[in-house]
């Protein structure tokens, strides 16, 4: 894609915006598997630069290239997630370091359900309740089932998994648990 001059200045001048939704947008970055923040910065640019060349004036210019750039982002994560989804769905007929995966994924997951037990345990009230109704939204389901299955109303729910939140936190065990 070519820029004329006035076009190349309105991208340059407006670079930080891609930092801006990087910050703004992506979460998770330095995950295995993610994409690195200078890709990500790369593709970003890529979006402001089509901002810069199909912008007619008519607004403002940043609210446009906000979004370009973040549709340009989002477009590069999804190719990225399905990928990956491809090489592991081509993995999992051969022997080897899926199984391995797949072992350590449930190892895991104990651990993590076990560290989650442990705060239950510690917290009491409120807020065990909400760590329980966390552990069932994990599951799939919803605020109104998980006031049915603990029978409460789903408001209550909702507010027993704010707190719940608010106090794992703070739970040193359960983050590294969960990688945080």
């Amino acid at each position: 894609m070519r820029l004329n001059e006035e076009q190349r200045k309105k991208a340059e001048e407006n670079m930080g915006l891609v930092g801006k939704v990087i910050k703004d947008r992506v979460h998770g970055l330095g995950r295995p598997g993610m994409m690195s923040f200078e890709d990500l910065f790369q593709t970003g640019c890529v979006g402001l630069c089509k901002a810069a060349a199909t912008d007619r004036g008519g607004g403002c210019f940043s609210t446009y290239a906000y979004r370009l750039i973040w549709n340009e982002i989002s477009d590069a994560l999804a190719r990225q997630g399905r990928m990956s989804r491809r090489e592991l769905a081509g993995l999992e007929n051969r022997e080897g370091p899926v199984k391995d995966s797949a072992a350590w994924e449930q190892a895991y997951a104990r651990e993590l359900r076990d560290a989650l037990s442990s705060a239950r345990e510690r917290a009491g009230g409120a807020v065990s309740f909400g760590i329980r109704a966390l552990e069932l939204s994990a599951q799939g389901y919803g605020s109104r089932e998980v006031g049915l299955i603990m029978g409460a109303r789903p408001g209550t729910v909702r507010m027993w998994m704010t707190r719940a939140r608010r106090y794992l936190k703070d739970q040193p065990g359960v983050l590294r648990t969960a990688g945080k």
